[in-house]
């Protein structure tokens, strides 16, 4: 597969298909990260909005928030679960998806595009980008985690 950023990886577990834009970083918690003019957009990949279920609610931090990696991010409740969403990078939050408020359901539509959650400013974001995972080594953790569960 060549280096173009709009490619896509593609994983099929049983009836499920998982999809990786090769031009993003993940982390191992299932978020993506998407460079944009000195900026990182964070949201919820295809794989971790898939394995939670339809998204009922989503709680985002307050703009100019600070986070520490590892801190929560963010927080979403589906029929199944409430999750906290460790922040992949440590940074200030300048932007939050406010459509999510009345429509959460746009992480499940949407993982990549409308379906965002925030967007952070990051000291050194270069570097920090760097320490996550490309679309590959993501897919690869996904692979795993969706034939664990199928075995369940």
């Amino acid at each position: 597969m060549g280096n173009n950023p709009n490619d896509i990886i593609k994983v099929t577990v049983d009836k499920f298909i998982f999809t990786f834009p090769v031009g993003l970083r993940y982390s191992d918690s299932g978020l993506w990260i998407r460079l944009e003019e000195g900026l990182a957009r964070v949201g919820l990949s295809d794989f971790a909005q898939q394995r939670n279920g339809d998204i009922a609610f989503a709680n985002l931090p307050d703009m100019g928030s600070l986070v520490d990696a590892g801190d929560e991010i963010a927080s979403i409740e589906t029929v199944k679960v409430n999750i906290s969403l460790p922040s992949p990078l440590k940074g200030r939050i300048v932007e939050t998806n406010s459509a999510l408020e009345d429509s959460p359901e746009l992480i499940n539509q949407d993982p990549y595009g409308s379906g965002w959650m925030v967007v952070l400013e990051v000291e050194g974001l270069e570097q920090e980008i760097g320490k996550l995972l490309d679309a590959d080594a993501y897919a690869r953790i996904a692979q795993q985690q969706a034939d664990a569960e199928l075995k369940l």
